[in-house]
């Protein structure tokens, strides 16, 4: 998430799945805000296999009840409102633009467009064994909502896990995934831990579920640790970013841009939420 064109500030907007009844977002944060450059740490590679995830619809009692709210990165419409998404917003330990546009793959397939498919995807398994599943933005043309609205709905909720999804822009040498987790800036300091199992979780079920390896230029062992990130910073409830790939690296892109793939994504995501959660 690394190449911005400009974008917006919606106020409270977030989509409930299903039976879920419409939620108006306050403040917090998360989502649409670039990772920016890299921070410390190795990063060790990873098989290259992957086995297949559990079926969608397995164990489909196994989360129910539990509440999950999913953070598309970015959105369709940032690109065309400069002025609303470089808006600055709190982040509890500074400010930050409002939102980011994200990047693309070198044949034009955008971050935001991904993040969004995977997550409506995603939504739909857990919802079949019964989560319940809010989205922090109600489609993929709109503008925002800043990372502070995003950050909101998941506290609002008390969710019992959040997570941000995106896509990487780093150089072309760049390859694999990683899991962003915060650290603690006071505030937040109550969901530190549990984030940090939460990201275990995911980034083993990523792991195992697509082969994609551990990201060769950023974090250790896949892990990342930040304190500027203001879906973070202002979450009270445990969750982490996931960098699925790096758009900039056409193998990862070619995996990324494949439908079929991205079905591969959402479920080793979800089985992450049920070793988490389950």
């Amino acid at each position: 998430m690394r190449i911005h064109r400009g974008g917006p500030a919606v106020a409270g907007i977030a989509l409930c799945l299903g039976a879920l009844v419409a939620c108006n977002a306050s403040s917090g944060a998360s989502g649409g805000e670039a990772a920016g450059p890299p921070t410390a740490g190795t990063a060790s590679p990873g098989a290259k296999g992957g086995k297949a995830p559990a079926s969608a619809g397995g164990d489909a009692e196994s989360l129910d009840g539990k509440v999950i709210v999913i953070d598309p990165g970015h959105n369709g419409g940032n690109a065309d409102h400069p002025s609303e998404i470089n808006r600055q917003v709190k982040i509890g330990n500074g400010s930050k633009a409002c939102d980011t546009t994200g990047t693309e793959t070198r044949a034009g397939y955008a971050e935001h467009a991904f993040t969004w498919d995977v997550s409506k995807r995603l939504a739909g398994i857990l919802k079949s064994r019964g989560a319940k599943v809010s989205l922090t933005r109600k489609d993929d043309r709109s503008v925002g909502p800043c990372v502070t609205e995003r950050a909101a709905l998941g506290n609002r909720l008390k969710a019992d896990a959040a997570l941000s999804i995106h896509a990487d822009g780093a150089a072309a040498s760049g390859h694999g995934f990683h899991i962003i987790e915060p650290l603690s800036i006071g505030r937040n300091s109550e969901m530190v831990n549990g984030s940090a199992e939460l990201g275990e979780a995911l980034r083993n079920a990523y792991h195992e579920g697509t082969g994609i390896p551990y990201s060769n230029y950023l974090g250790k062992k896949a892990i990342d640790r930040r304190d500027d990130l203001g879906g973070l910073n202002m979450s009270t409830v445990p969750k982490v970013f996931i960098e699925c790939g790096n758009m900039q690296n056409q193998g990862d892109a070619d995996k990324l841009s494949s439908a079929s793939f991205r079905q591969r994504i959402a479920e080793s995501l979800a089985a992450g939420f049920q070793a988490y959660l389950g």
